[in-house]
């Protein structure tokens, strides 16, 4: 039996499937991966900077012009990385914890949805904390009724984490069977640090491009996530 018969058995036979997702979902739909070498990282020194707390505190139209021209891609739709991942939830079979903050798993219909880092399509007046269509974001940094300055809802450097999504990451890696890890070198924490929370049985398996050193046992599967999922039946 073949590697992908055998991937594929583990699949069906998974009942509580983890997906430990980041920025190598996102690039087949058009939206680069800013740590990559050919990412917004590359020319941009301060890229960590610009998405900092202390930047959309200082200097808020930095911030704003920063994450208008690098971040947003309002006409990126979901791959098969997306929709596949996103049947298995609609299946009750799947939770999806990503790093990305893209709005793609959201576009999918992803159900069982973790957006560790938030999402930039959620935006809200620092002043009032009323939400606001991002669409109205995009024109103008400010808020119109009060003129406090907006934001979009997601974890920036110096900023902690949303302890809700933390813990419910933690009870499903838990409770899973099987722990796929695409698109991401792991190496940012604390997400990474979700594979110390595993079940002691869960298998875990990491389909990437480049090789991972995860100093856990593991399967690792380098290959072009687009084209596992697209011979993934679910």
């Amino acid at each position: 039996m073949g590697m992908a018969a055998t991937l594929q058995q583990t699949f069906d036979a998974a009942k509580h499937i983890v997906f430990l997702t980041g920025a190598g979902v996102s690039t087949p739909s058009g939206i680069p991966d800013y740590r990559s070498k050919n990412g917004l990282y590359t020319g941009h020194r301060n890229a960590e900077y610009y998405l900092s707390h202390t930047c959309l505190a200082q200097e808020p139209e930095t911030f704003y012009d920063y994450v208008k021209q690098n971040l947003y891609y309002p006409q990126a739709q979901p791959n098969v990385i997306h929709t596949k991942q996103a049947a298995l939830t609609q299946q009750g079979r799947a939770t999806v914890i990503t790093q990305n903050i893209d709005n793609l798993y959201r576009l999918a219909k992803t159900q069982h949805l973790i957006e560790f880092h938030g999402n930039l399509y959620r935006v809200y007046c620092q002043v009032c904390g009323q939400e606001v269509a991002w669409q109205d974001y995009l024109q103008s940094p400010y808020h119109e009724s009060d003129g406090g300055w907006l934001r979009p809802d997601v974890v920036l450097y110096e900023e902690g984490l949303n302890q809700v999504n933390v813990q419910r990451a933690v009870a499903a890696m838990q409770t899973a069977d099987l722990v796929v890890i695409v698109g991401t070198s792991m190496r940012v924490y604390p997400f990474a640090g979700l594979l110390d929370y595993r079940a002691p049985q869960a298998q875990v398996v990491a389909i990437n491009q480049e090789s991972l050193n995860l100093g856990i046992d593991y399967q690792m599967i380098q290959t072009d996530a687009t084209s596992f999922f697209e011979t993934l039946t679910v």
